[in-house]
């Protein structure tokens, strides 16, 4: 990156923040004032024991705000205030997090991934933290990752996305299993953001969505040095319709749908246009925002250019990374609704409705092709990847009607770059302290260096197994107080209640299967044989299993898998002890699980896996994996560092779940189980010690996010990769 590129942390909206940030501390009493700056910036999320400040002033405090930092310190009794006040201790612990938050965020650059400019980076979702409710599943939490990553290595990004004032569903489950859905109204105001401001005055933009005028106003995240900008229709000059726009991710509604995906495109366009942001490079997270492309193409024809010369230069700027062979997350439109959309953007780009439509057809000349954003960002883009090695190959097969110039499949003009995670994000206290120790001062800047990782060889097993037993503990203590919530807001006999207290053994091998519930994911195939799971799970020596997911509103079977396993678990007391679902599942329940089971399960169909992370997660925490060789797995397991089901290729869908149930229960029953309880005298397992070793030396260097990073910027923002496409890789 060169010294010209703009500081896009003072890009337009910081000063709004700060603003916001100066009247919270106003509020306060001198020694927490230090505390606003901190709250307006999510980068101490991911600060080691940032947290464990805000708790000290008031533990329950805390939880009641939702571990927004904002909402916690704006309602904060007077009482309470009194007590920090005279808190010689905290104030010390306050001055250093402010002071060290402070100097992360304004510390020289130096080496960091060199990009031709700024990269503008949209996505539907952003799982940034539990207290900004703009994500459902994998796509958002890497994405936050993603904006993590990029101000932790200095990285001139920008996100945008759309503020859901309404979030994605909560979830309660009835007395039988069944999933009930409910949402809650986020108020800005009590939330670590701001309204942008332009020569200030606040920002207003319009876009034209069916024929209509609507007009949104912009709010600022700030994610450490990454500035996320969020687009809100709930202004007066819209009707309810157009106000609902931006209320629900994944909203149920089609029209709803498509309308978010103008504002997330083309509207994403306008922002960035008003905000006098150039970017070099347009990264599409999944095919939502698209139409981000046209708009831009569109400025270009006003500008003089032709279609196809606009086009051919907005391709230069755009790279798609696509997410899911899944057919539900590539929806495909009618002729109507897509020129019904954006009614004025065929005559702004010079294009008849048929060339215009042909754009987003996998087939441009064939009325019945399937048309959709997917194919439209596939078409518009210089540089397009699957997510791991596996996905894409199944995206050069599944898009080979859109490269008619490919002589082979594996000539398709998609390659891949694996997902990774923020290590930062979810690594847990004890595995912390103890890569601290053993791996070197400032191990996580070389996170993704091999030598990095190779004194885990040497960690003493029983601090390895000490580690692990910690986080385990801590795991389950979460869920025994989370379970009782839960079957009192279900409305449980009281007894059920105070069960729950006694709830999982804290010595028990610890099963986790945490993640959307969509019909692949198979959470179906934990019960798929009822008697041999009774039998497993009662057994001696006891195993446990902890569940949480939700499916979506409108997924039936999905929601029946889940009760599937919720009733099996009522089946007897001793399975109720046993087996767990925990509710309302986010990135709060999915930190605690990554970082205290012993095995992660993950059983897709595949390839229907096009990467997952929650599995990377649990390996920086020690955990090993269970898994179906899909997704990420497929390219990790080496024999060595886990377990996998072997793929049941040929057989029809019953067969396969069958297959892969039985293989399942084999290797917990014959292998995962015995090996667990396999104790040296010191009472240590050694072989798991030296299973969860291989793990983290083969899997830590390549699934932190800093290698994804490294790997966009080396191979698709570059301008080398602009100036010869990815080449596609088997």
């Amino acid at each position: 990156m060169d010294d010209t590129t703009p500081d896009l942390s003072r890009a337009p909206g910081a000063e709004d923040l700060a603003q916001r940030a100066a009247d919270l501390a106003e509020q306060l009493p001198e020694a927490l004032a230090p505390l606003a700056a901190v709250a307006y910036n999510y980068r101490w999320s991911w600060h080691p024991g940032a947290e464990d400040v805000f708790r000290a002033i008031n533990p329950h405090r805390w939880e009641l705000a939702g571990a927004n930092p904002v909402k916690f310190l704006s309602d904060l009794w007077p009482s309470t205030k009194a007590n920090a006040s005279r808190d010689r201790a905290l104030h010390e612990q306050i001055a250093q997090l402010s002071a060290e938050l402070s100097a992360e965020l304004t510390r020289p650059t130096g080496e960091r991934p060199k990009t031709p400019g700024p990269i503008a980076y949209l996505c539907a979702e952003y799982g940034i933290h539990a207290s900004l409710p703009l994500y459902a599943g994998g796509l958002g939490v890497l994405a936050g990752d993603t904006l993590k990553e990029a101000s932790d290595r200095a990285l001139p990004l920008v996100a945008v996305g759309l503020l859901y004032r309404r979030g994605y569903h909560h979830q309660r489950l009835d007395l039988s299993g069944r999933q009930l859905e409910y949402w809650v109204t986020s108020d800005p105001k009590s939330l670590p953001m701001a309204r942008v401001s332009v020569g200030g005055e606040p920002l207003k933009l319009s876009l034209d969505v069916y024929g209509e005028t609507t007009w949104f106003q912009v709010w600022r995240v700030d994610v450490g040095r990454v500035p996320l900008y969020l687009i809100d229709c709930e202004v007066p000059e819209n009707d309810p319709v157009q106000r609902w726009y931006t209320a629900r991710l994944y909203e149920g509604i089609r029209a709803i749908r498509l309308a978010q995906y103008a504002l997330l495109g083309a509207g994403a366009a306008r922002v960035l246009d008003a905000l006098g942001i150039e970017p070099a490079v347009v990264h599409l997270n999944e095919g939502h925002p698209a139409l981000a492309a046209l708009e831009l193409a569109a400025g270009e024809v006003a500008r003089g250019a032709s279609s196809e010369e606009a086009l051919a230069r907005t391709r230069e700027r755009f790279v798609f990374t696509t997410h899911t062979p899944v057919p539900a997350g590539n929806e495909t439109y009618s002729r109507e609704e897509l020129l019904g959309l954006l009614p004025d953007l065929p005559a702004r780009l010079q294009l008849d409705g048929e060339a215009f439509l042909g754009l987003f057809r996998s087939v441009p000349e064939d009325p019945d092709a399937p048309a959709g954003m997917t194919q439209l960002a596939l078409r518009c883009s210089r540089s397009r990847n699957g997510v791991s090695r596996l996905h894409g190959e199944v995206a050069r097969s599944m898009w080979r009607p859109l490269f008619r110039e490919a002589r082979a499949e594996d000539e398709v003009p998609i390659s891949h770059v694996t997902n990774a995670v923020h290590v930062p994000t979810f690594l847990s206290a004890p595995f912390r302290e103890l890569f601290d120790r053993h791996l070197g001062a400032g191990w996580l800047a070389r996170i993704q260096e091999p030598e990095t990782w190779a004194p885990i060889a040497d960690v003493p097993n029983e601090e390895l197994w000490h580690a692990r037993c910690a986080a385990r503990a801590e795991l389950i203590s979460y869920v025994r107080r989370q379970s009782q919530l839960d079957r009192l807001e279900r409305g449980e006999g009281i007894e059920y209640v105070r069960a729950a207290a006694t709830a999982l053994d804290a010595g028990a091998l610890t099963l986790g299967f945490a993640r959307r519930l969509a019909t692949y994911k198979r959470v179906y195939l934990l019960v798929h044989d009822p008697d041999r799971v009774r039998r497993i799970f009662t057994g001696d020596p006891p195993v446990q299993l902890v569940v949480a997911g939700k499916a979506h509103p409108l997924d039936e079977d999905g929601k029946n898998a889940l009760r599937d396993v919720f009733a099996l678990k009522r089946a007897s007391q001793e399975l109720a002890r046993r087996i767990v679902v925990l509710e309302d599942y986010d990135l709060a329940v999915g930190r605690q699980l990554v970082a205290g089971c012993d095995v992660w399960v993950n059983l897709p169909r595949r390839p229907l896996e096009a990467s997952g992370t929650s599995g990377m997660k649990a390996t920086f925490n020690g955990g090993l994996q269970l898994s179906v060789l899909d997704g990420w797995w497929a390219e990790a397991y080496d024999g060595t560092n886990g377990w996998a089901i072997p793929p049941a290729d040929g057989l029809s869908a019953a067969e396969a779940d069958a297959h892969d149930a039985t293989c399942f229960y084999d290797l917990l029953e014959h292998e995962v189980l015995p090996l667990f309880h396999d104790r040296g005298e010191d009472g240590v397992p050694h072989r798991w010690c030296a299973l969860v070793k291989a793990a983290l030396l083969t899997c830590g260097p390549r699934f932190a996010s800093a290698r994804m990073l490294d790997d966009y910027v080396r191979r698709v923002y570059s301008p080398a990769a602009a100036r010869e496409a990815m080449a596609p890789t088997g």
